[in-house]
């Protein structure tokens, strides 16, 4: 599980929900943020967890031919490959901000909508990620028992949301206590914005070729 629950946490490496986040929090006027970005985030895990069951399914139907591909040095080879392509994206660079205020129209409020505009980013989110169907595979190709992989799927989408987490708790402080250190690090980093996103795609590739590599020997 823990192998699994390691390419859950490179998903967690989500800059553009954080992004979200940190507009949410920019913008929400006061008794709004904690709410709406709760709902955002519970939608969004809906959304992972959903698709991770679907995903799973399909995998163990596949069976053996999903645990020859994982134990094969093609699977290896593909993380390599993604980190790569991940870092060429990172220097190549892009402005996110359009996207973030189209997402940021229905959460305004909290609402049922922003449930479902968080279960909505989820599903895309995940079903663009290699890191995500890769740590489904290894869970599908284990020795694990069928009942623990699918319980499993609860703290598979947690890890994934993990670092969008903690942003939404560290933002929610730093609204609370402005004068603060962490207040301090989030205005650093807003000004150094585009170093902190590449640095964030940096880590991705960074740990993709790792576990690539891994794999290989």
């Amino acid at each position: 599980m823990l192998n699994a629950l390691a390419y859950a946490f490179v998903d967690a490496v989500n800059v553009l929900l954080i992004g979200v986040l940190v507009a949410l929090a920019l913008i929400s006027t006061k008794g709004r943020y904690a709410p709406v970005s709760a709902l955002l985030l519970f939608g969004d895990w809906l959304g992972v967890l959903v698709l991770a069951l679907i995903v799973l399914l399909a995998f163990d139907g596949l069976g053996e031919f999903v645990k020859h591909v994982v134990e094969s040095a093609f699977f290896g080879g593909l993380l390599i490959l993604t980190g790569v392509v991940t870092a060429i994206l990172t220097i190549r660079g892009g402005d996110s901000s359009k996207l973030i205020n189209r997402i940021l129209e229905p959460l305004r409020s909290p609402s049922p909508i922003t449930v479902l505009a968080g279960l909505i980013l989820g599903v895309i989110q995940s079903a663009t990620s290699v890191p995500f169907f890769a740590g489904l595979a290894v869970l599908s190709a284990s020795d694990i028992p069928a009942t623990q992989r699918y319980l499993g799927l609860f703290l598979y989408a947690t890890v994934a949301l993990s670092l969008p987490i903690v942003a939404a708790l560290l933002l929610g402080l730093v609204r609370k206590t402005p004068d603060s250190i962490f207040s301090r690090t989030f205005s650093l980093a807003r000004e150094h914005k585009n170093a902190v996103v590449k640095a964030a795609g940096y880590l991705v590739a960074v740990l993709l070729v790792a576990i690539g590599v891994l794999r290989l020997m």
